[in-house]
């Protein structure tokens, strides 16, 4: 069901991906973003929460659409979103919207969006003819509503008809073993009828002490539970206290954006046997979100955490940039900090999306439904369970997501049986001119090298003779044109951009910044120009200007 799913998403079909925890849902969405952009199509990518939307580099549905605090939107405050000419721009030029996390969005939110786009696209077709992608499990936490009486659900709202959505239901879990005892759980859950076996199961979970070699992850229901647990475990470590204070670039409302929507700590306060949690992919494969391990050490010439993963062992950690992008890619700002934050305890929203090796889990306050279904799908096995205990709640879930639950897995073989409908020829031609409907003009070419955007700034750097300039011309950032240009020197040996280095730069002594940062024993760090090493070197050597350092070490 994943490649047919892909195949749907590429032909341009209004698509509903759905499926359990642990099924896939983001990396296929994942697949599609990278497809798109590859072609030059940049889709905007939104979810209904800051954490939500961080794990796919995305931006809240209220900040998209500026919605500001309100409940209610009256046909005026919506005409008045559609035509806003800060928004103008955004809107216009959107092909592709991908909602993720769609159980949490309401109805009367869902209708907007509809009801906006149309307007700022002047195009009375569902969300302005664009092709939305909506992803998210209904079993899984739910908007908040004001009674019980009041629709909740995205689907209700008259707009979710009008898409024509195509509904996929991936059912093959890759987080836990189909065989696994939490998947019967699970199942049971989604069911709506916990079996006794499903009960005993859990029981026998209750004050369970885990077979493992590291503090396993806490999940509670409420903040004040966690923050109480982390700073409880923090304070009875012994030994020195670490503290890793973040760096910054961009404006103070991005940063503060960033800081809001995401893990990333200001201030990360670390002791030896301090239990952490990885709070980014690493793109060596070492760690993923949520990946947990203890703090065993730190390392004598940079201070860098070194964390034992158990059954990887120990790695040492560098400081890592989290960035802040627009739909283009291009970065409005970014945080240097370490990859890392006190894990003995977070709560279940934050949890959503993560997968855990081990958790240790609180049930007893479960107020929303939902909760405990999010919180039991976070482990990979039943041996990675301990609970504190569970309520009635724990374990329900809405009744009318149970009873529609059939129609969306029936509306998802239909959805199979329209794609396996199509031959390979036909599949392909009708992808490729979905692909050429939405390419913007300035990539539609017959010249297969038009496809990627870092393309288009190599053919106009010689028109230039400085960054900025080059920068400007395509509309984009200086870092953005920096990264298009070392894309592009890594792909053509011969391109030649020195004509773009800044006049008046003493190049031995660029020099002399790149041998004190190899010296640090690390190439990839005079690369990556992100790294805590990098900046203490600078600070060594007197340059405190970090853009214009980061537009020199690109000539060296």
């Amino acid at each position: 069901m994943q490649s047919a799913t892909l195949n749907i998403l590429k032909l341009g079909k209004n698509v509903f991906l759905t499926g359990s925890a642990g099924t896939g849902k983001t990396h296929i969405l994942k697949e599609y973003i990278s497809y798109l952009r590859d072609s030059g199509i940049f889709p905007s990518i939104l979810a209904p929460t800051g954490i939500a939307a961080s794990l796919l580099n995305g931006k809240t549905i209220h900040s998209f659409f500026a919605l500001g605090i309100r409940d209610f939107f009256s046909d005026d405050d919506i005409y008045n979103i559609a035509t806003n000419p800060r928004l103008k721009k955004r809107f216009k030029e959107l092909k592709v919207l991908i909602i993720d996390e769609v159980s949490m969005i309401s109805p009367t939110i869902f209708s907007v969006m509809d009801k906006v786009l149309q307007i700022a696209k002047k195009n009375d077709k569902s969300f302005g003819g664009i092709q939305i992608i909506l992803s998210g499990d209904f079993f899984q936490l739910p908007p908040i509503s004001r009674t019980k009486d009041e629709k909740r659900f995205a689907w209700q709202s008259p707009s979710w008809k009008e898409a024509d959505l195509k509904t996929c239901y991936l059912t093959k879990k890759y987080r836990q073993n189909q065989e696994n005892s939490i998947s019967k759980v699970l199942d049971n859950i989604r069911e709506g009828i916990i079996s006794q076996e499903a009960k005993d199961i859990l029981d026998s979970r209750v004050g369970k002490s885990l077979d493992i070699d590291f503090s396993p992850t806490k999940l509670y229901t409420h903040n004040i539970d966690v923050d109480s647990e982390n700073q409880k475990e923090l304070d009875k470590l012994d030994g020195k206290m670490h503290t890793y204070e973040y760096f910054k670039k961009g404006s103070e409302t991005n940063v503060e954006r960033m800081f809001k929507n995401s893990l990333v700590q200001k201030t990360l306060c670390l002791k030896k046997d301090t239990v952490v949690m990885f709070i980014k992919n690493d793109t060596g494969g070492n760690f993923v979100n949520g990946t947990t391990g203890k703090v065993v050490g730190f390392e004598k010439n940079t201070d860098n955490p070194i964390v034992d993963i158990s059954g990887k062992g120990s790695l040492i950690v560098d400081a890592e940039e989290f960035t802040y992008e627009n739909e283009e890619g291009d970065v409005l700002a970014s945080i240097i900090q370490y990859p890392l934050k006190l894990a003995w305890a977070i709560t279940i929203h934050k949890s959503q999306g993560m997968t855990l090796n081990a958790a240790q889990i609180d049930l007893s306050k479960t107020f929303e439904i939902g909760q405990g279904y999010v919180a039991l799908s976070r482990v990979r096995d039943i041996n990675g369970l301990s609970l504190n205990g569970y309520n009635e709640n724990s374990l329900l879930v809405d009744e009318l997501i149970l009873k529609i639950d059939d129609r969306i897995k029936a509306a998802s073989d239909k959805s199979l049986v329209m794609i396996n409908s199509y031959n390979q020829i036909k599949l392909h031609d009708s992808q490729e001119k979905y692909l050429k409907k939405i390419k913007p003009k300035e990539m539609s070419t017959s010249k297969e090298k038009k496809s990627s955007t870092h393309l288009i700034t190599k053919e106009l750097a010689s028109k230039h003779t400085k960054l900025k300039d080059l920068a400007k011309e395509r509309g984009l950032t200086v870092d953005t044109i920096i990264n298009h240009i070392k894309k592009s020197s890594t792909e053509d040996k011969e391109f030649d951009f020195s004509h773009l280095c800044p006049k008046g730069i003493d190049i031995e002594y660029v020099k002399k910044i790149k041998e004190d940062i190899l010296k640090e024993g690390n190439q990839d760090n005079f690369a990556a120009n992100g790294s805590i090493k990098m900046l203490v070197i600078m600070n060594k050597l007197g340059i405190t200007n970090y853009p214009k350092m980061k537009e020199i070490l690109l000539f060296c």
